[in-house]
C-alpha cells in the first residue's frame, strides 16, 4: 500500500489529517499543494479531487487507487484501516461526545473562517478590520461552546475526553493554532488551552505541526 497526502502546511484540515496519520504511525508521502499560490484550483489537482479543497488522500493498493477528500472522512477511513489507536470510539457515550465536539469545530467554526471565506469577504470589499472582527466573533462563539462541553463532559489530566487522544483533540489543536495566528483572545478557554498544551508535547502532534512540514513558508 502506498499512501499520499496532498496538503498545505497552514491548512488546519490538512493539519488534522497529519495528526491522525502520525498518531497511527502510518508512513505516507506528503504532496504539497500551495494554497497561497492557488494550486488547489489548478486543473491537475481538480482532476483528482472533487472540490478545490485540502486535504486529499490517495491510497494505491493492489492495482487500484482510492482518492478521498474531506478531513473527517479521511480520519474515519484511517480509523477503519489502522484501528490503533482509535480516534472515533465505538463505545457510547464517548463516541457521541467526541463527535459532538469535533463537529462543532469542523462544521460550525471552521467553515465560516477558512481562507476561501476570508478571501471572498475581501473581494466583496469588506475592510480588513471588519473581516478580522468577523473571524474573532465566530471563534469566540464556537470556542465558548467547546469550552462548555469540556466543562460538562471532558476528562481530567490532559486529553479532551478519556485517557488518550481522540478526534476531538485532532480537531481542536489546528483550530487553536488558527485562532492564535489571527490574534484571537484565548484566555476565556482554560480547558481548551490545557488540552492543547497537553497535546503539544506529544510526538505525533509535534511531527504534524505546521512549522515541521517540508512546505513551511513561515
Amino acid at each position: 500500500m502506498t499512501i499520499r497526502l496532498h496538503g498545505f502546511f497552514q491548512s488546519s484540515t490538512s493539519y488534522r489529517a497529519r495528526i491522525a496519520l502520525a498518531l497511527k504511525d502510518v508512513t505516507y508521502e506528503y504532496v504539497a499543494v500551495n494554497l497561497r499560490a492557488a494550486e488547489h484550483r489548478e486543473a491537475e489537482f481538480l482532476a483528482l479531487n472533487a472540490t478545490p479543497a485540502l486535504p486529499m488522500l490517495e491510497v494505491a493498493e493492489e492495482g487500484t487507487v482510492m482518492r478521498l477528500g474531506q478531513s473527517l472522512a479521511i480520519i474515519d477511513w484511517l480509523d477503519s484501516r489502522f484501528p490503533s489507536p482509535r480516534l472515533i470510539s465505538d463505545a457510547q457515550p464517548l463516541r457521541a461526545r467526541v463527535l459532538e465536539f469535533a463537529t462543532l469545530i469542523a462544521c460550525d467554526i471552521h467553515p465560516v473562517n477558512n481562507l476561501r471565506v476570508l478571501k471572498y469577504l475581501s473581494r466583496l470589499g469588506v475592510p480588513e478590520a471588519a473581516r478580522d472582527e468577523w473571524y474573532a466573533h465566530w471563534i469566540a462563539e464556537g470556542l465558548a461552546g467547546a469550552e462548555q462541553l469540556l466543562d460538562w463532559y471532558g476528562a481530567e489530566g490532559g486529553w479532551c475526553f478519556g485517557a488518550a487522544p481522540t478526534l476531538a483533540d485532532v480537531c481542536l489543536v489546528p483550530q487553536m493554532a488558527n485562532a492564535d495566528r489571527m490574534n484571537c483572545d484565548l484566555a476565556p478557554y482554560p480547558r481548551l488551552r490545557a488540552a492543547r498544551e497537553h497535546a503539544a508535547i506529544h510526538p505525533a502532534f509535534m511531527a504534524a505541526a505546521p512549522q515541521n512540514q517540508p512546505d513551511y513558508l513561515g
